[in-house]
């Protein structure tokens, strides 16, 4: 199989469709909600994404098909007085997983974070996405570190 990864074109119609069939696929599964991406949502994603400055989707296609993606939002830290990289969701369309797609789109953010002066990359997972956080794991990314001892963060949500 043939993985590749291309920087999203939000105007190309093939890569907009690929973004919210790619997300609506993970929304539907247990770990993303278990509910498709609502109507209201799949009509604003792409156009409100175009309005996002800071932000960065990558998409995997495997086989010339798409696969998986990763959607990004360049951060600042304070502390470090440099960007960082957040990534906001990853995700491999079920049938595709374990083929190294994953893989390549971490190898690539990585490419993109350090083009942009990164200090770092973040991301959330949830505790029972086991295989998400293994796959994390083997890239490097470990619980917070602001000092020589790792502090167990938390994501906390605040919806409006």
């Amino acid at each position: 199989m043939e993985i590749s990864i291309n920087k999203a074109d939000l105007d190309n119609p093939l890569h907009a469709e690929a973004v919210i069939g790619i997300l609506d696929a993970y929304a539907k599964e247990p770990i993303g909600g278990g509910r498709p991406l609502a109507g209201d949502v799949r009509k604003r994603l792409i156009p409100e994404l175009k309005r996002q400055d800071n932000a960065l989707v990558l998409l995997a296609f495997a086989d010339g098909r798409p696969a998986g993606i990763a959607v990004c939002f360049v951060g600042f830290s304070t502390f470090a007085a440099r960007p960082l990289l957040n990534l906001h969701d990853l995700a491999v369309l079920p049938g595709l997983r374990g083929r190294g797609i994953g893989q390549a789109l971490l190898d690539s953010l990585n490419e993109h974070a350090l083009q942009l002066g990164c200090c770092k990359i973040t991301l959330e997972v949830r505790e029972d996405n086991h295989g998400a956080r293994a796959l994390y794991k083997r890239y490097g990314y470990g619980d917070y570190n602001p000092s020589d001892e790792p502090v167990i963060t938390f994501f906390l949500e605040k919806r409006l």
